[in-house]
């Protein structure tokens, strides 16, 4: 016991220090100059997919539609929508739409959508993202200006996460937390490092790289596609960074835990490749540093038990550290050992479900394991 409680305690440390050098090297939108006003600047196209959007997609669009650049193209993919979504996107001027009424075998939707948006893309610039998000309007001006000045090939922004209630804002603390701990996007700027990024409200590439890396057709089957196209940017030799985008791009990621729930099923087992035994092991590394240390100041005494205390203090300050990116409120930190156990329910309930229906089901249409599988990058 008392060598579980070293090992966890130095293990902590260890990542306190690297989350507090590495989030402070990542760069604020905010602070990125707006861009200046060129002759012809980058040509940027935004490509939207849409399935089922109808309650939200206009009043997103319309921020899209203000942004303060002078050289951009708005296309959007309705997919296969059976609400008023093509309707809303028929009436609206200044975008370009593009339906899809069937989709190809070996496909998911909005990776086909996706790709049929960059095929009707003119723009040096391609911009991915989704129908919900809300920018500010200088956004896609200072993102391109910063990919150019850096000679980036592709640039992802976090946006702000409107979580309404306590649960979900709390749940929006510790996720934030277990994504650094995945994907340490820091480290995606270093081309010596396997680390990469790609978030689904922000991918903004270069239309060349992402040509020759095949587009979105390597990811036809992947539900994670906005990671894996930082993945395969990054594995092509191509120059990343990311952005915190703070209050000026945001979302609703959820609006209830229920949907909280549906909504990470079709990633959260992807994530891990499929894989029962990253799984296990995932799982096993969560309830010893996140959850047992706190259990163990209860249950144990003397030098076990003090271990375990500086395990939990530390696990506070890496929390009350990390809590000022993506905005959560610091005293939340006290629920991260429930809120570890609520993230492990729904990565397992997701891949039990995954398993049991041979696949997943996203926005109508069953995607079979043994494809989704077979997608490896």
């Amino acid at each position: 016991m008392i060598y579980l409680a070293i090992f966890t305690l130095l293990g902590l440390i260890a990542v306190t220090i690297e989350f507090a050098i590495g989030t402070r090297t990542l760069k604020k939108l905010r602070d990125l100059p707006a861009a200046r006003r060129e002759p012809r600047p980058p040509r940027v196209s935004v490509i939207v997919a849409a399935r089922n959007e109808a309650r939200k997609i206009e009043a997103a669009l319309q921020s899209l539609l203000r942004q303060d650049y002078a050289n951009i193209e708005f296309i959007v993919v309705e997919d296969r929508s059976d609400d008023e979504t093509g309707v809303i996107l028929d009436r609206m001027a200044g975008i370009k739409v593009v339906h899809i009424r069937e989709l190809p075998k070996g496909w998911l939707g909005k990776n086909h959508a996706q790709q049929t948006g960059a095929g009707h893309a003119t723009g040096e610039l391609l911009l991915f993202t989704d129908a919900d998000i809300h920018m500010e309007a200088t956004v896609i001006g200072r993102a391109a200006q910063y990919l150019v000045t850096e000679r980036l090939d592709h640039l992802a922004i976090v946006p702000h996460l409107d979580m309404p209630g306590t649960v979900l804002n709390m749940f929006g603390g510790a996720f934030s937390l277990f994504f650094g701990f995945y994907a340490k996007p820091w480290k995606a700027r270093d081309p010596k490092s396997s680390r990469h990024i790609g978030i689904g409200a922000f991918n903004l590439v270069r239309a060349d790289a992402y040509r020759k890396i095949g587009g979105h057709e390597p990811l036809r089957m992947r539900p994670d596609d906005d990671m894996m196209l930082g993945k395969l940017v990054k594995k092509s030799g191509y120059r990343q960074d990311l952005v915190l985008g703070d209050d000026l791009i945001k979302v609703e990621w959820y609006s209830s835990v229920p949907e909280l729930v549906r909504g990470l099923e079709k990633n959260s087992f992807a994530g891990l490749e499929y894989s029962l035994a990253r799984l296990i092991a995932a799982t096993i590394a969560q309830l010893l540093v996140f959850v047992w240390p706190l259990v163990a100041v209860v249950v144990t005494i003397g030098a076990v038990r003090w271990l375990n205390v500086g395990c939990v203090l530390t696990m506070a300050v890496l929390y009350l550290d990390n809590a000022s990116f993506p905005g959560v409120k610091r005293w939340h930190a006290f629920a991260l050992p429930v809120t570890t156990l609520f993230f492990l329910y729904i990565i397992w309930r997701a891949t039990l479900k995954t398993i049991c229906n041979d696949g997943i089901d996203w926005r109508g249409t069953h995607y079979s394991l043994k494809e989704l599988r077979a997608n490896r990058l």
